[in-house]
């Protein structure tokens, strides 16, 4: 399991655990995070957190490893 996927896991585990965290994590999440585990995520990566019910759905479709081999990117996908 990556490091990327190991924080968004315990992100969400936080936010199920803690609602203030979960408040703060839908109105800012590069607040939150900061906040809670202390990494600071760059401006210029934008983040937004939405939280699923039992009637609402999402799907996120990754970039496409092509699109992200063609790009010279600094910061990389990851932000930890």
């Amino acid at each position: 399991m990556s490091a990327e996927q190991t924080l968004k896991d315990q992100i969400i585990q936080k936010a199920w655990e803690d609602a203030e965290f979960k408040k703060q994590l839908l109105a800012n999440p590069k607040a939150a995070v900061k906040d809670a585990f202390g990494i600071e995520i760059p401006d210029t990566i934008e983040v937004e957190a939405v939280e699923e019910t039992a009637n609402k759905y999402y799907l996120v479709i990754p970039q496409s490893p092509a699109d992200a081999a063609s790009i010279n990117n600094v910061n990389g996908a990851a932000w930890e």
